[in-house]
């Protein structure tokens, strides 16, 4: 039987690689959604956007669920510190969601143009509020969250605000988050359209891949030099005692796993390679490679971020002693081996079935306006 240890890590896997999915799937559907007002300068060009999600925007989102069940699996102490501290973010990542779903079936109802631009707007809000207050997230995991935990009861108390999140180097995050996705939507719609819309994203690609590139470096200067990281004692906390760590706080912190495991490098750089990829490959024109930059863009930043903070999960900058790791904040090891096994499979029956509708979706080719004006009254 596989020791506790070693099921922990990977329960760390298994989330990390249900965001990877999320970050793949619907991140070029946000990018898109993000671009939309600004891409198609009218009715026709915004309508063929929008079809380029269309049929598979929906599924795609269902990794985001997926990911959320596997923290409250995996990690139910880390579930229950997240979303009772973070409520406000989580409650406006909700009501911003809420207007996908309707924009996207209502929009085109109507043929008053001031209707579908009011609906566009709702999409760009849909798209962007949520990709950043979950990279303001992730930056708040790197500073570390204020909560604290009862040592009677161990109930949790966060002892910050919605505005705490707000930090200069949270921001930055969500920054890069937006330029992430803005990148990768970019490079969908440069795969899957012809015409003016494709010029407009390969243009837009290059753009936000510098932008990209920039805020990523300018976020692992500060991590490097500014930001103090958390470093774990080396005896490993009982599971489920978030009181047991043994903590200390240290500028630059964050870089010790690059030090100790220089693999681990690839993952920043990783995320290089991919944006000067696709700018490249979008300045000569091609369609599939950008998609494959921007695409290790995503997996580059969330391995980054992940590795980065590991075994930490929620480092707690009130009191570091009460942070929640990989060790002390899992399930049990029975329910690991069973996530564990699910995992095994149904991971490749979904693949499978995804690979399945995107090569369906694919298989007439990039759309153009003349699509969208032969479907008038059956597309988006």
């Amino acid at each position: 039987m596989i020791d506790l240890s070693t099921m922990q890590v990977i329960g760390w896997v298994i989330v990390g690689a249900t965001l990877l999915a999320f970050a793949l799937t619907s991140g070029f559907d946000s990018g898109i959604g993000i671009l939309l007002p600004f891409i198609g300068k009218n009715d026709t060009e915004r309508r063929l956007a929008l079809n380029v999600i269309g049929p598979t925007w929906d599924g795609n989102q269902v990794w985001l669920i997926t990911a959320g069940g596997a923290v409250f699996a995996i990690w139910p102490t880390v579930y229950a510190t997240a979303f009772s501290g973070y409520y406000v973010a989580m409650l406006l990542i909700l009501w911003s969601l809420f207007l996908r779903p309707v924009g996207f079936e209502y929009r085109s109802k109507l043929p008053n143009q001031t209707w579908r631009n009011n609906w566009d707007i709702g999409i760009f809000i849909a798209s962007f509020i949520p990709i950043l207050i979950m990279g303001v997230a992730f930056g708040n995991l790197l500073l570390g969250s204020p909560f604290t935990f009862d040592p009677i009861f161990l109930r949790m108390q966060y002892t910050g605000s919605f505005i705490d999140l707000l930090s200069p180097f949270a921001l930055l995050c969500g920054i890069t988050a937006i330029f992430m996705v803005i990148t990768h939507g970019s490079a969908y719609l440069n795969l899957r359209t012809k015409g003016i819309i494709k010029t407009r994203a390969q243009k837009a690609l290059r753009m936000f891949a510098w932008l990209y590139i920039i805020a990523f470096a300018a976020a692992g200067i500060l991590i490097a030099y500014k930001v103090p990281g958390y470093i774990l004692g080396k005896s490993i906390a009982s599971i489920n005692d978030p009181l047991a760590n043994h903590v200390t706080r240290q500028v630059g912190a964050w870089m010790n796993n690059y030090h100790t495991y220089p693999w681990t490098i690839l993952a920043p750089i990783t995320g290089f390679i991919g944006a000067f990829f696709a700018i490249i490959t979008a300045q000569a024109n091609r369609s599939i490679w950008p998609f494959l930059g921007t695409s290790l863009i995503q997996i580059g930043t969330i391995l980054t971020a992940a590795l980065s903070l590991f075994p930490f999960i929620m480092p707690s900058s009130t009191d570091p002693a009460h942070s929640l790791t990989v060790w002390n904040s899992s399930t049990t090891h029975h329910a690991l081996t069973i996530i564990a096994i699910v995992a095994v499979i149904m991971v490749p029956v979904i693949f499978c079935y995804t690979t399945f509708v995107y090569i369906k979706m694919w298989r007439d080719g990039p759309i153009h306006e003349k699509d969208i004006e032969r479907g008038q009254h059956i597309l988006y």
